[in-house]
């Protein structure tokens, strides 16, 4: 395969000296041979030299999303809510943090296509006791559109990301609104603001 001793090392979590003593003949077997023949994609009865077709009996493992689907599992990417939009419309920032939820539950929330949900870690106190500090909230990209008012989103306002109510206004504005009574609310004007998605769902620890 082309693995130095010590890339095989690393990948099963052993010395380079116990990989050379094996390769050398010095040590003739290890308790971790299997674990060395799955990192070779063969099976430890070739290594021994039992059998002389290092395909025979090897199965590879199954690949992670593999096992998601099996569970009927889909990834959904993070989005970092304290990335820096900067005065233009950028696409969401995501982070390569993905975390697994089941099909049946996101559909209890949205029927958008998996690739347009996205979630993220809340902080601070301006939405309780709607939303708590560290929340996690699952949103919907497909939806950016204020069709429904006083509903929540994600935004990028003042050159963060954020979880607001949005109200809009006579005039073209939008209010900015707080469920925590002491945290003032702000009206955005002329694309000040850009619509994420809307918060679909919560998940917290009770």
């Amino acid at each position: 395969m082309g693995l130095s001793q010590s890339q095989l090392a690393k990948l099963v979590g052993l010395s380079q000296a116990t990989i050379g003593k094996l390769e050398s003949g010095i040590s003739s077997g290890s308790s971790h041979l299997y674990k060395i023949a799955r990192a070779l994609e063969t099976t430890s009865e070739y290594l021994t030299g039992e059998i002389d077709d290092p395909t025979e009996g090897y199965v590879p493992a199954p690949s992670s999303q593999a096992v998601a689907e099996s569970l009927g599992l889909i990834p959904v990417r993070e989005l970092d809510l304290s990335f820096g939009m900067g005065s233009t419309y950028l696409d969401v920032p995501v982070t390569e943090e993905v975390r697994h939820f089941s099909r049946d539950w996101l559909r209890q929330y949205t029927r958008s296509d998996p690739n347009d949900l996205v979630f993220a870690r809340g902080a601070g106190d301006s939405m309780m006791p709607t939303l708590l500090d560290s929340d996690l909230v699952l949103i919907d990209c497909a939806q950016k559109t204020l069709n429904m008012s006083d509903k929540i989103w994600a935004i990028a306002y003042a050159e963060f990301g954020m979880i607001k109510r949005l109200r809009p206004v006579p005039g073209g504005g939008v209010e900015i609104l707080s469920d925590n009574p002491s945290v003032p609310t702000a009206t955005a004007y002329d694309g000040e603001m850009q619509v994420l998605g809307r918060v679909v769902a919560v998940v917290r620890k009770i």
